[in-house]
């Protein structure tokens, strides 16, 4: 199966959580916090949305960093992807 965005919507994968902090110290499953970085799966075509034009600016395997309460989550075959508006992805990873 597979998802296909409509409007402005994008179908990101989160990147896994850490579980070592930089200094060393390993995290139990309970205190990894989500990351908000994800990989862009798919990318809606844009157009109008809401009366206004919008032209999507992200691609298909960029790495992106989106809000924190943003999107809905959906599980589909056993993996969980992230739906989200263009407007809720805050930057682009380069």
């Amino acid at each position: 199966m597979k998802l296909v965005p409509l409007g402005d919507r994008v179908v990101l994968k989160q990147l896994e959580a850490e579980e070592t902090t930089k200094s060393g110290i390993v995290l139990p499953g309970q205190a990894q916090e989500k990351p908000q970085q994800a990989e862009v799966l798919a990318v809606g075509p844009g157009g109008m949305v809401d009366g206004k034009e919008v032209k999507m600016e992200v691609a298909v395997g960029d790495k992106v960093i989106y809000s924190k309460y943003a999107g809905t989550e959906v599980k589909l075959d056993g993996e969980e992807y992230i739906i989200v508006r263009q407007s809720d992805i805050l930057a682009v990873v380069k």
